[in-house]
């Protein structure tokens, strides 16, 4: 009897997920989830995609009125406009995909019920939506820097894919942790919603990083410069700021070397993610 014969194959449970390595596998089905997304949001609405910059703008009037015109800060920072946007803009990814990705599985609860899939998806898809209305914001910035000059250089352009990238890793991972506490704890979306409310305070997005090292300790600005939003939203102003040479910028101290920290930051948050999800994964038919 050949050796064929006796070959067992090994089977896998059934409902057992390979976590992101799966959803990596199955871009096809990944592809289909984000253009679902992108359909629903903007089904019955008259301005569709232009809704993707309604909000930014009016927050960038808002903030630029208020503490570029009223505070004079247009005056002391050059560029201010520019300096402004492109730190709403980056924030702005940050709170849709980290906000969407909570409640990605709440929303799928009747998809999660009926079939199996990896629910890693959700999360995942939640932080490609994002992309997909981040992408015309910088295009827009990067438009209207172009007028006054922008010819930035391959490690300006490095920085900008960078920070997208420091922020997709983060933003997933908070989105696989929250999201899979708030199937049994509706709470986490709420405590979500205060971070997100946060996080445009939380980095140098209005204010320049010298307001904060010249207000705190040192080892209090080593933490603030370590927070992968401050990194991301330097590197996004090294990129589209810093080629107008705004006169008297300056660069967040060891920027690259924080960049690089605050990517190891969110791989980290990323594992510590996925390593819940996993653990509470079982529950998620039940509880939804």
């Amino acid at each position: 009897m050949s050796d064929s014969m006796h070959e067992v194959q090994v089977l896998a449970p059934p409902g057992v997920s390979g976590g992101l390595f799966e959803v990596a596998r199955r871009r096809h089905l990944l592809s289909l989830i984000v253009r679902k997304e992108v359909q629903i949001r903007y089904r019955g609405s008259v301005l569709g995609w232009l809704w993707s910059y309604v909000k930014p703008l009016v927050q960038f009037v808002v903030f630029y009125v208020a503490l570029g015109v009223f505070l004079g800060l247009n005056k002391s920072i050059d560029f201010y406009p520019i300096y402004l946007l492109s730190g709403i803009t980056i924030v702005t990814f940050f709170n849709e995909a980290f906000a969407n990705g909570t409640r990605s599985l709440v929303d799928n609860a009747a998809l999660i019920k009926k079939i199996y899939l990896p629910r890693e998806m959700f999360p995942v898809s939640s932080m490609l939506v994002a992309i997909v209305n981040t992408i015309p914001q910088i295009i827009v910035v990067i438009t209207i820097a172009l007028f006054f000059g922008w010819a930035p250089s391959l490690a300006q352009v490095a920085a900008l894919l960078l920070a997208m990238t420091i922020i997709a890793i983060l933003a997933t991972g908070l989105g696989m942790l929250f999201g899979a506490i708030n199937v049994t704890f509706r709470d986490a979306q709420s405590f979500v919603e205060i971070i997100v409310m946060c996080a445009i305070w939380a980095s140098p997005v209005m204010y320049q990083w010298q307001m904060v090292a010249t207000q705190v300790p040192g080892w209090l600005f080593v933490l603030y410069r370590a927070n992968p939003l401050t990194a991301s939203v330097e590197l996004f102003h090294y990129a589209l700021w810093f080629p107008l040479d705004p006169e008297g910028a300056q660069t967040l101290p060891s920027l690259w070397e924080f960049g690089f920290l605050a990517l190891g930051v969110s791989v980290v948050v990323l594992l510590f993610g996925q390593f819940v999800f996993r653990r509470l994964e079982g529950r998620f038919a039940q509880d939804l």
